[in-house]
């Protein structure tokens, strides 16, 4: 099964008709190896199904966030971003000045994060961590 084909499941198993416009768009996100906003998943799905609406594709990410096959992002002052749940879990680096959203793991930053919840008594049951940084002059 492709991750089309998954994501086409999720919307069946949620109640929601797959209609030409949202194959287009489920065909995007599939396809999708960044971290684009409705707009952006918009203009892209588009291209091919140009009477997408934006309303359909703000229903259809809330669908499959429901479904939990899509993760929603809020960064700091920005509108929500999507990528494609995944089972390996990853951190990110948001750069400031343009935008760009950068997937990391760390193990020591991992262990350091189980070892300071145990410190205090805790193990962690989910985290998410963002760095907002700046490329180096130079």
């Amino acid at each position: 099964m492709t991750k089309a084909d998954d994501l086409t499941q999720a919307l069946r198993d949620a109640g929601v008709r797959i209609t030409r416009q949202r194959a287009a768009l489920l065909t995007v996100i599939a396809g999708a190896d960044d971290h684009p906003d409705a707009v952006e998943l918009h203009r892209r799905a588009s291209k091919d199904m140009p009477s997408l609406s934006l309303s359909t594709v703000y229903r259809t990410l809330t669908a499959l966030e429901d479904q939990g096959v899509i993760q929603r992002h809020q960064f700091d002052g920005t509108p929500s971003r999507f990528e494609k749940a995944e089972d390996d879990h990853h951190d990110h680096m948001i750069d400031v000045d343009t935008g760009e959203v950068i997937e990391f793991c760390s193990d020591r930053i991992e262990q350091l994060q189980t070892e300071l919840a145990a410190e205090i008594g805790y193990e962690i049951v989910h985290h998410r961590m963002e760095l907002y940084v700046r490329k180096k002059d130079g």
